[in-house]
């Protein structure tokens, strides 16, 4: 009887024929599909959306419950008046991607200009909550750290190489980074680039996209080069030296001196040794703290063309400190 309801009421509301194309494209994708679901249900699953778990430029996240008692993360993006089709078919390319280091797609919800979509919930939230707090390290410990960072790497890889459709994340950062309950983690947004073509995200390619400080200069600017999963390295490496120096270093560059490009600080900072001071590091973090910057500022040079690729990157992880040289310093005004 509710089934019946629903399919009425879907009939009601929008052309039948593109109803059709939407169950011919879910079916064609096999088993694997993420499942549909009314926006009606959607509601009931987050209790009309009262524990709101955050906000971002997309939309707002809920925390919600499947029938199965599976826990789950919902969000509803901002209402979107684009095409439905081009939604469904991001929807189930996303949802064929399958990695330990990306977060997973169980769901969606697309009725008229309402979309939400359902993910696994991630216990222990995003990684700024944890590197940007006042005694980040102690919480997760350098080794934890430092794994992090290498499966983050694992993941992008996937997205980059493995995945159905080569994906380039676009927004790579802390807190698209989420963990799961033994602190392993997870790339979350990773299909939103493509889902949401609205004003918020600035999805055109002429528009900057991402979050500044995380910014590859060519997504600025063509000057630098092309948009590319080098982009995502780029703020991989800056995400990396914010592993390593917690936010109080961001925060006192912007202080000091807004005109000051970012990476030409953090490489005198770090090139100078300063920086692992102002990190308060024990001999034996040291090896660690020093290969993560190390990396950080190779994934950071300026022209594309310079950085590794993420493979490479996962390289560098497995050499030892002394295998790995320091990146020449760049000047970022003569690259200009």
């Amino acid at each position: 009887h509710g089934n019946g309801k629903g399919l009425w009421f879907l009939l009601c509301n929008s052309s039948s024929k593109t109803e059709k194309n939407y169950e011919a494209m879910i079916v064609s994708y096999g088993s694997l599909a993420p499942k549909r679901y009314m926006y009606s249900e959607v509601m009931k699953i987050t209790s009309s959306r009262n524990n709101q778990l955050g906000k971002g430029g997309y939309g707002v996240v809920f925390k919600g419950k499947l029938h199965d008692g599976r826990l789950v993360a919902v969000k509803f993006l901002h209402d979107y008046k684009g095409n439905g089709d081009e939604f469904v078919n991001e929807v189930m390319s996303i949802g064929r991607t399958s990695h330990v280091n990306v977060v997973s797609l169980f769901g969606f919800c697309l009725e008229g200009s309402k979309r939400a979509l359902i993910y696994e919930y991630m216990p222990n939230g995003s990684l700024d909550k944890y590197i940007y707090s006042e005694n980040p390290k102690e919480i997760l410990g350098w080794e934890r750290l430092y794994a992090i960072a290498i499966e983050i790497a694992r993941g992008l890889e996937y997205l980059h190489h493995s995945c159905n459709t080569r994906i380039v994340h676009f927004d790579i950062k802390p807190q698209n980074i989420l963990l799961d309950k033994d602190f392993s983690p997870k790339i979350a947004d990773f299909g939103l680039a493509k889902l949401c073509h609205t004003k918020e995200s600035k999805l055109s390619m002429t528009g900057a996209r991402g979050t500044i400080g995380f910014i590859a200069p060519e997504v600025h600017s063509r000057t630098f080069g092309v948009v590319s999963t080098k982009s995502d390295v780029y703020s991989y490496g800056m995400m990396l030296l914010e592993m390593v120096g917690g936010r109080r270093n961001v925060r006192s560059i912007v202080a000091k001196s807004s005109e000051k490009y970012f990476p030409d600080w953090i490489y005198d900072h770090f090139a100078q040794d300063d920086g692992l001071q102002a990190c308060e590091v024990t001999n034996e973090i040291e090896e660690i703290a020093r290969k993560m910057i190390l990396i950080g500022l190779w994934c950071i040079q300026v022209l594309p063309v310079h950085r590794p690729n993420i493979t490479k990157v996962l390289e560098m992880f497995e050499r030892s400190l002394d295998d790995l040289d320091m990146p020449q310093k760049q000047n970022f005004c003569e690259l200009l």
